[in-house]
């Protein structure tokens, strides 16, 4: 029965989560939330784990996901349950991809999901700022302010946008050398 759920529920997230694999964070907020296979910080270090591997990031969490829920055939059927809604359209678009795309509607359409990309990878990335820059639960289970915000992380953040906005050597490395930079300091600082 769990191998069902989460193909039904990366399904889902394929099905809607359009603007790529960020687009995906709030499902898997409300697969979180619904299901309890994982916490809202482990939604974190799984952003982090996906950010630094290969390969598209939903397809990356989706992986992970089901690899902690139920193991090597979990992490298969999650992944096929997140882009088999992607494949089944692009079968059917396939045929008349032609006449198609050149309808004046559909053309409307795909111009107006613009938006909504762009709204749920900007909700993707307030969450994710969310969980990098603030402790809610901690607040909330102590009610001090102090402890509402992860010093040590907005640290970082402030020195990262410094240097990539300010000094030009450090803005024209190559993002493989950030990787490597912040797996170091995540070890180093027990991020």
């Amino acid at each position: 029965m769990i191998y069902l759920r989460l193909f039904y529920e990366f399904f889902k997230a394929g099905l809607f989560a359009v603007g790529g694999g960020m687009a995906t964070l709030p499902f898997l907020y409300d697969i979180s939330d619904s299901t309890g296979w994982f916490t809202h910080s482990q939604l974190a270090d799984m952003v982090a784990v996906s950010e630094s591997t290969p390969g598209p990031i939903g397809v990356n969490m989706a992986t992970y996901v089901g690899f902690t829920t139920a193991g090597i055939p979990g992490a298969i059927i999650a992944t096929l349950g997140l882009v088999a809604p992607s494949i089944i359209i692009i079968l059917l678009i396939a045929k008349a991809l032609k006449a198609f795309r050149q309808n004046k509607y559909v053309d409307a359409g795909f111009y107006g999901l613009r938006p909504c990309s762009v709204g749920l990878i900007a909700a993707a990335g307030i969450l994710v700022l969310k969980l990098a820059l603030f402790n809610t639960e901690l607040y909330q289970s102590t009610g001090v302010l102090t402890d509402l915000f992860n010093f040590k992380a907005i640290a970082l953040a402030a020195v990262l946008l410094i240097l990539t906005r300010y000094v030009k050597k450090v803005k024209d490395l190559h993002p493989i050398f950030f990787i490597a930079a912040s797996a170091v300091v995540g070890i180093v600082f027990a991020f």
